[in-house]
C-alpha cells in the first residue's frame, strides 16, 4: 500500500516522535482525558463472585479485537456501586497496567451490559477533543509502546501508575482527522487480523496432524496390514501382534533430581563452564539443545542432583494439567530438579522411539495423578507403573526415521506460517505507528 505524506510538517518537540503534520498538537494525556483505576477493591475475593450480577472485566477480556463482555466474572450491585468512577461508558479506553500483559489496550465501542473493571486495568475517558478509537490505536503505536517501556516501574512486576499514564504525550490531530485515521486503521487492521487468524488456524490444524501422526506410528506401526492384538488398555486400543506392552519399569531406570541451595548461589551456581541444570519450565516437548541455568560440581555434590546421561527422556511431574507430562529428549548430560523425572537410555529401546512414545502419551499422565494441592501431580512411581509399547528394535528405528522425516515437513510448514504471522504483525504495527504519528495522510480514503 502506497500512501502519500501530509503536505507540511513541523517539529513535534519530542525527540523520539520527530515531525508531525502542521495543524497537529502534541499534548499531555492528562489535559484531554480522565484516567483512573481501582486498587484492591477493598479485599474483593473470588468467592464473592456471583452468577447473575455486573460484568467485572479482567485483562483476558480486553485482549481480542472486541471486548468480551460474556466470559467474565460478575460482582454484586453493592460491589459494583462501591466505585462509580470506573463504571464504563462507550468511548472509554481500557489499558492493562500490570505484569506481563501491560500495554494491552481496547476501546468500549458498545456497552451491552453495566460493566466495571478489576484493578489490573486503567480506565481512560477522552474529552471532546479526543476520540477513544484514535487513542486506542495510539497506544498500539511503537511510539507509545516505547514510552510505556521507559516509564514502567514496580518491584519486579512491571506496573504503570496513573501519574505515568497522565504524563504520556499524544500526537493530536483535529477531530475529523482522528475519525478518518481510526476508520482507516480499523478497516486495514481488520484485514490483517483476518489473515493472522487464518494462519493461526492452519498452525492448529498442523499441530493436530503432527500429533495424530506420532500417535498412530508409535501405537499402530507403519504396516497397515499388520495383525493386531488387544493392548489391554481401552485408551490404547489394539497394537501390532509382535509388540509388547508392559510397565515402564520393566525396561527403564528412572531418576529425579534436586535444587542446590539458592542461598549459596555464588558457589553452587555459575554462568559459564557449569553443568546444565534442567527444570520443568525448560522442557520444550522436543529435543533439548539449550538450557537457562548451570550449576557447579559443588552444587551437584551438595544436593540431590546427579548427572543424567544424554539420550534420556525427561518428563515433568509437577504443575498440574498445564505442565505435567511436558517432555524433552536430552541431547547432552545434565542435572535435573525434583520436578523432573528422567528415563535413562537402555538397549531395549531406540531413544528416539521412546521419546516419540512419550510425546504421544502426554495427555494420559493425568490418569491416576494425585495431589492434596489444587493442581494434580504425578510421581516416579506412577511413571514407572505406566504402560509403554515395545516394538522390535528394527521397527522402532524405522518408526523413528519415518517420524523425523514427516514431522520435519510439518514443522517447516508451521515455521513458515509463524513467520507469516510475524510479518503480518510487524506490518500491522508499522501501519498504526505511521498513521497515528502523521507519517502518512489517510484523509479521503474512507
Amino acid at each position: 500500500m502506497s500512501l502519500q505524506r501530509y503536505p507540511k510538517y513541523k517539529d513535534s518537540g519530542v525527540e523520539w516522535l520527530g515531525e508531525v503534520p502542521d495543524g497537529w498538537e502534541v499534548i499531555r494525556l492528562s489535559r484531554i482525558t480522565w484516567v483512573r483505576a481501582r486498587l484492591g477493591w477493598k479485599g474483593l475475593k473470588a468467592d464473592e463472585y456471583v452468577e447473575d450480577g455486573f460484568a467485572f472485566l479482567a485483562t483476558p477480556n480486553i485482549k481480542g479485537r472486541q471486548i468480551d463482555f460474556e466470559n467474565v466474572n460478575q460482582i454484586s450491585k453493592a460491589r459494583f456501586d462501591e466505585s462509580p468512577e470506573i463504571k464504563l461508558s462507550v468511548g472509554d479506553v481500557l489499558l492493562a497496567k500490570d505484569g506481563s500483559t501491560l500495554g494491552i489496550v481496547n476501546v468500549v465501542k458498545s456497552l451491552p451490559r453495566a460493566t466495571t473493571v478489576n484493578s489490573s486495568i486503567a480506565v481512560i475517558t477522552p474529552n471532546k477533543k479526543l476520540l477513544g478509537e484514535y487513542l486506542c490505536f495510539s497506544f498500539q503505536s511503537s511510539y507509545l509502546e516505547n514510552t510505556i517501556q521507559l516509564l514502567k516501574g514496580g518491584m519486579g512486576v512491571p506496573h504503570l501508575f496513573q501519574d505515568d499514564i497522565n504524563r504520556f504525550l499524544i500526537p493530536l490531530p483535529p477531530l475529523p482527522e482522528q475519525t478518518a485515521i481510526a476508520a482507516f486503521l480499523d478497516r486495514e487492521t481488520g484485514k490483517i487480523d483476518a489473515l493472522v487468524s487464518e494462519q493461526e488456524k492452519l498452525i492448529a490444524l498442523l499441530k493436530e496432524k503432527r500429533q495424530a501422526l506420532i500417535s498412530h506410528a508409535v501405537t499402530k506401526g507403519l504396516d497397515p496390514k499388520a495383525k493386531m492384538k488387544d493392548s489391554g488398555f481401552e485408551w490404547l486400543g489394539e497394537v501390532p501382534e509382535g509388540w509388547e506392552v508392559r510397565p515402564i519399569k520393566t525396561w527403564f531406570d528412572t531418576r529425579s533430581g534436586g535444587t542446590p541451595d539458592t542461598g549459596k548461589r555464588d558457589i553452587y551456581y555459575t554462568d559459564e563452564n557449569g553443568i546444565p541444570w534442567i527444570r520443568s519450565t525448560d522442557l520444550n516437548n522436543d529435543r533439548l539443545t539449550t538450557h537457562e541455568l548451570t550449576i557447579t560440581e559443588l552444587g551437584m555434590k551438595n544436593s540431590a542432583c546427579e548427572l543424567i546421561p544424554s539420550e534420556s527422556v525427561l518428563i515433568a511431574m509437577y504443575g498440574g494439567d498445564g505442565t505435567v507430562g511436558k517432555n524433552a529428549l536430552l541431547l547432552k548430560a545434565a542435572c535435573i530438579n525434583q520436578a523432573v523425572c528422567a528415563l535413562l537410555p537402555n538397549s531395549h529401546f531406540d531413544f528416539n522411539f521412546s521419546f516419540r512414545y512419550f510425546q504421544f502419551y502426554r495427555p494420559y499422565w493425568m490418569i491416576g495423578a494425585e495431589s492434596s494441592r489444587k493442581d494434580p501431580n504425578i510421581s516416579q512411581a506412577l511413571i514407572r507403573n505406566s504402560p509403554i509399547v515395545r516394538p522390535p528394535l528394527p521397527e522402532q528405528t524405522a518408526i523413528s526415521a519415518f517420524l523425523d522425516r514427516e514431522t520435519g515437513k510439518i514443522d517447516a510448514l508451521m515455521q513458515e506460517a509463524e513467520r507469516g504471522i510475524e510479518l503480518l504483525k510487524e506490518r500491522r504495527s508499522a501501519l498504526i505507528s505511521t498513521a497515528v504519528t502523521g507519517k502518512i495522510d489517510v484523509r479521503g480514503l474512507g
